[in-house]
């Protein structure tokens, strides 16, 4: 465990990080990033709080379970996303230019930054980076009960 610095700099960074991640995630068809790298900022936050308070007290506050479920449920969302469009195509967007949820109509030109005109790819970034959360930080948390093994 790391000093009371390190770990109030950690609990003012983590919401901040995590935060950004879904940013990330979120506006993935609008500007460079996505699901993965997304899910790889918020495993960055997991990263940070294992390494300021020490693999034991995060054993007690991350499962992996959990971690592993999420990995899981995106990998489910994924492929059901992909799967709803099989009547026309495998991965069609069906939501584009619907009027539903993140299926506005998209204007002509360069895209001012509306998060609802992309269809299907919010829901597949979403699905996406929680997989990447759940694979990352399960990655993170058994690297960390490695370690401790070893050096035992």
């Amino acid at each position: 465990m790391m000093s009371k610095i390190v770990r109030t700099q950690a609990n003012f960074l983590y919401p901040l990080i995590l935060i950004f991640g879904f940013y990330i995630v979120m506006h993935g068809h609008l500007t460079p990033g996505g699901g993965f790298q997304g899910g790889a900022v918020i495993a960055t936050g997991i990263a940070l709080v294992v390494v300021a308070y020490g693999y034991e007290k995060i054993k007690r506050w991350i499962k992996k379970t959990h971690l592993t479920a999420a990995e899981g449920i995106g990998l489910l969302c994924f492929i059901i996303t992909a799967f709803i469009g099989i009547g026309t195509s495998f991965f069609y967007n069906f939501l584009a230019n619907s009027g539903l949820i993140f299926g506005e109509s998209i204007p002509y030109g360069i895209n001012p930054g509306y998060l609802n005109t992309a269809g299907t790819l919010p829901i597949m970034n979403l699905a996406v980076g929680i997989e990447v959360l759940g694979g990352l930080g399960a990655i993170i948390l058994y690297m960390m009960a490695y370690g401790r093994e070893v050096s035992e």
